[in-house]
C-alpha cells in the first residue's frame, strides 16, 4: 500500500467518524417526504408528523415516528383497547431500533434489533445521510415500491431546542 492509499484510507475513517460523531444525540422529526419517480410528493405520516431519533455513543439507535393527527383511544390503558383502535394506531406509527455503523461518509446503516414492523428485525435499513446547517437529512438513495409507487423518502430531523 502506497502512502498515497494509506492518506485516503485514513481520510475516509476520519471523515465517516466525523458523520458518527455529528449523529450522536437526540433529534426532532420536521419532515418526512417521499417523491416518486415522476415527481409526486406524498407525506406519508401526514402533514404535521412527529418523531424521535437517538444515536448513542455506545453505537446504537433508536427511532420513534407518527402521525401529528392519530386520535386517542377511548381506554386508557393500552391492554383494554379494541384490536381496531390498535391496528389504527399502529398504521400510523413506525418504531425500531439497534445497532448503526456509518459505512461511508453519505450512508448510515440500521441494523434492526426490535420493530413495530416484525419484517424489519434482522434486517438493515440503509439511509443516505447529510447535513444541511443544524438539519440531519436520513433518505432513501435509490427508488423503492412505497404507497403505490417507485419513490425515494427523506426525513428532515432536527436537534431538540
Amino acid at each position: 500500500m502506497t502512502i498515497t492509499d494509506h492518506a485516503a484510507v485514513g481520510n475516509e475513517r476520519e471523515a465517516r467518524e466525523e458523520v458518527r460523531r455529528k449523529l450522536l444525540g437526540a433529534w426532532e422529526l420536521v419532515s418526512y417526504t417521499a417523491t416518486s419517480t415522476d415527481g409526486e410528493v406524498v407525506h406519508p405520516l401526514g402533514p404535521t408528523p412527529y418523531g424521535l431519533i437517538v444515536y448513542t455513543p455506545q453505537g446504537y439507535m433508536s427511532a420513534q415516528l407518527g402521525r401529528g393527527d392519530r386520535p386517542p383511544m377511548r381506554s386508557a390503558r393500552l391492554e383494554d383497547a379494541e384490536a381496531d383502535e390498535l391496528a389504527r394506531a399502529a398504521v400510523g406509527y413506525l418504531a425500531y431500533g439497534g445497532p448503526f455503523e456509518v459505512v461511508d461518509p453519505t450512508t448510515v446503516e440500521h441494523h434492526v434489533a426490535t420493530s413495530l414492523f416484525p419484517n424489519w428485525i434482522g434486517r438493515s435499513q440503509v439511509r443516505k445521510v447529510s447535513f444541511e446547517g443544524s438539519l440531519l437529512k436520513l433518505g432513501i438513495a435509490a427508488p423503492t415500491r412505497l404507497w403505490g409507487a417507485e419513490r425515494t423518502a427523506e426525513l428532515t430531523w432536527s436537534r431538540p431546542a
